[in-house]
């Protein structure tokens, strides 16, 4: 995440599902200093295991698993143009149609609880609805993968189109597409790739 530029020092976390669980990056350590037996295991019940603590918002990792089968990897990242629009309580709204790669016609903005509580998770589960990514009120972004390669792509095309529709919003208000062309788009990226 650091060297794609989406994430910088120990902000943000990372995690991948496993047997009985999830692993899951060590709460305050910075990325380029952890090693494998750093990550923490966290279990279907909640409990932590290994020699470092686990994030401190394993919470919202745990409920994601539980609620959402497909998800094989859980990346959330304080981006830069992300968080900017999530500091406004901005979504991202239909003004391209790769939004549609989230699942949805928008990615929607959680509302803001305090980081690591399960309010914070509660609001992240919500606005995860029929999505695979959301932004988080004075916070930063989410999204969950098949996969942690999965994952990392879909969280730097995130960044991405925030980028985009932040510089969008220096030009006056946004034009958009409309709801049926969207409804086009979401039902072709449910083919789309390799399968």
């Amino acid at each position: 995440m650091n060297a794609s530029g989406i994430n910088r020092g120990s902000a943000g976390n990372v995690s991948a599902r496993c047997a009985d669980g999830f692993l899951i990056t060590p709460t305050g350590m910075a990325y380029d200093t952890c090693e494998p037996a750093d990550m923490a295991k966290v279990g279907a019940g909640g409990t932590a295991s290994g020699r470092r603590k686990p994030s401190s918002e394993w919470r919202f990792h745990h409920d994601i698993y539980a609620a959402r089968p497909e998800a094989g990897a859980v990346i959330h990242t304080h981006s830069s143009f992300a968080t900017a629009l999530a500091c406004q309580e901005q979504g991202v709204p239909a003004f391209h149609y790769m939004v549609a790669r989230f699942g949805g016609a928008d990615v929607r903005c959680a509302e803001y609880a305090t980081f690591g509580t399960q309010a914070l998770s509660d609001v992240i589960l919500a606005a995860l609805a029929d999505r695979c990514a959301c932004l988080m009120a004075h916070h930063g972004m989410l999204v969950f993968g098949r996969d942690l390669e999965h994952a990392l792509a879909l969280a730097v095309e995130l960044e991405t189109l925030c980028e985009q529709y932040w510089r969008v919003l220096q030009l006056g208000a946004p034009k958009l597409l409309a709801a049926d062309e969207m409804a086009r788009v979401i039902e072709k990226f449910s083919t789309y790739g390799q399968q």
